[in-house]
């Protein structure tokens, strides 16, 4: 079922929260063949409850870099990450990362990967069971609750992924490419679908992707990253009612304009062997 929503009354109400992450200068530099590589040059974030935030540039520019920043995952060599005014010193379970792979574990069922954190959380079984009842069912997965992973597809087992994330009620859900490896009409779907959960649990959400139309479909606001060494370019808000479709043809007018601004990041990335052709697909 599709949900029309008030897009600016939604935007206006989320614009006048309080900022839930900060990122603040945020440096770092990578060993390269025994030189030292500047890969991040004081990235700026700020980030309110409840917005959808898409991060897109050429590979190599340090996105996932910065998101792991964000999740505690690596240090960065200077500038800080504040969740609710508060640094991130390491791992945090109000931040929760989804990835492209989705990490699940084979030798469990779908219920049981969706359970792990809030068993490892020492949450009472009754308890991470109605939890984990809810979000399957959110996600379509209810009927394959006892089924194993290599027994879905592979959009399915995002949708677990996504599942086991939400359970654990994150203030902030970071997604790191999840549908990339998704064929089309999976991920056309799944893009409709996370806007409705979106919508739905009012979840702050930062997300990477390689691919132009999916940030402008999903994100409220789309930051672009320069090539390394790399920092946000610019930011373009997205003010286009949900949910939003690919076959949308009033959303080109975002897309060219964010490939306007990443045509001279691409040329720099494929001077350095990267390949972007997912850019424009």
């Amino acid at each position: 079922m599709r949900v029309q929503v008030d897009y600016e009354m939604a935007r206006e109400k989320q614009m006048s929260n309080q900022s839930i992450l900060q990122a603040k200068n945020i440096v770092k530099h990578f060993d390269h063949n025994g030189e030292s590589m500047l890969a991040l040059d004081g990235v700026n974030l700020e980030v309110h409850e409840g917005d959808f935030v898409c991060l897109v540039g050429p590979s190599g520019c340090g996105k996932s870099t910065f998101l792991n920043i964000i999740a505690g995952l690596e240090t960065p060599d200077s500038g800080e990450i504040l969740l609710s005014g508060k640094p991130v010193t390491g791992h945090d379970a109000k931040i929760i990362m989804v990835f492209q792979e989705g990490a699940l574990f084979p030798w469990l069922s779908v219920i049981d990967n969706v359970e792990f954190g809030l068993k490892m959380a020492k949450v009472p079984k009754n308890k991470r069971n109605q939890i984990s009842q809810r979000y399957l069912e959110m996600m379509q997965l209810d009927k394959f609750a006892n089924s194993y992973i290599h027994q879905l597809s592979t959009g399915m087992r995002q949708r677990v992924a996504i599942a086991r994330a939400l359970a654990m009620d994150p203030d902030i859900l970071l997604m790191d490419e999840p549908f990339a490896a998704l064929d089309s009409q999976t991920r056309d779907m799944l893009m409709v679908e996370l806007q409705l959960i979106w919508q739905k649990t009012k979840k702050t959400i930062i997300f990477v992707t390689h691919n132009v139309s999916e940030s402008v479909i999903l994100g409220d606001r789309v930051a672009i990253f320069k090539h390394r060494p790399s920092k946000i370019k610019r930011e373009i808000r997205i003010d286009y009612h949900r949910p939003r479709l690919v076959e949308d043809q009033n959303l080109l007018k975002y897309q060219h304009e964010i490939l306007g601004e990443l045509k001279d990041e691409v040329k720099e990335s494929m001077k350095d062997g990267y390949e972007d052709l997912e850019l424009f697909n």
